[in-house]
């Protein structure tokens, strides 16, 4: 039995789950069932996958030995990011407490503010590390992971500095970004906040229709008054990102950094 641990910010829920449920070589997924889980575990179950186990915490874990490849998932709230100390730390308390049930360990994250730099080093769990990759450098956070790299990322940024970047997972937990922690719920104090932004990208990926992000976004684009533009996203940095990872405990991948 081989089992592939992975750790990811509530924000790529729909990605996780898109991948996990068309890939027919994986027989179990597990995930540690929590508020920020919730929609990770909807999607998967709406999919038809085979075996979603709901699992309290990871003690609960029962290796099968007859299964070829099990995942294990947990999923981190959101607004960790903000400060690179508390990712690191909630990262490394959660690597280490995935370390004993786990072959190879998958990250939906990106360097986010460098907090993942060197993510082996960082994590230090005695099994391979993979993290999206953009050429020979990790993705730079969600939005480059999904719009396609740091030269796309960046052409958006100098085409109009005073962009909100929002990517599937965005577009559904905004309230939440903007809420009482960020700007006290006070959507005044929101728009002082943000007054130099002037559009809205949208950048779709299967998981979520154009129409889709248009209808999340609506109360968004009415309270900060942005125009809305629309580039199309991908999956490709997330996916080889699983397949390197999916190969290193299958035996086939001979790296213990995830960086190729």
């Amino acid at each position: 039995m081989s089992v592939l641990g992975i750790l990811t910010c509530e924000i790529l829920e729909l990605e996780f789950a898109h991948i996990l449920g068309a890939d027919s070589e994986v027989a179990r997924v597990v995930v540690v069932e929590n508020a920020q889980s919730a929609r990770l575990i909807a999607a998967l179950e709406a999919q038809g996958r085979p075996l979603v186990q709901r699992i309290p915490h990871l003690h609960s874990f029962q290796p099968t030995p007859a299964e070829p490849l099990t995942v294990i998932v947990r999923v981190l709230e959101f607004a960790l990011h903000r400060k690179r100390e508390i990712l690191q730390r909630a990262l490394i308390q959660a690597a280490r407490e995935l370390r004993p049930y786990m072959d190879a360990l998958l990250l939906g994250y990106g360097l986010c503010g460098n907090a993942l730099e060197n993510p082996r080093e960082l994590l230090d769990v005695g099994v391979p590390v993979f993290i999206p990759m953009d050429e020979d450098h990790p993705v730079d956070d969600c939005v480059g992971l999904l719009i396609g790299g740091r030269a796309c990322y960046f052409a958006e940024q100098c085409q109009t500095p005073g962009t909100f970047f929002m990517i599937p997972g965005w577009t559904h937990h905004w309230p939440r970004i903007f809420g009482e922690d960020f700007c006290g719920n006070d959507p005044a104090t929101a728009r002082r906040l943000f007054a130099h932004y002037e559009r809205a990208l949208l950048v779709p990926t299967p998981v979520m229709s154009e129409a889709a992000m248009r209808r999340n976004t609506a109360e968004f684009i009415r309270l900060f008054g942005v125009r809305v533009e629309v580039r199309a996203g991908t999956l490709v940095f997330l996916q080889q990102a699983w397949e390197r990872a999916k190969a290193s405990v299958k035996g086939s991948l001979c790296t213990e950094s995830g960086r190729e």
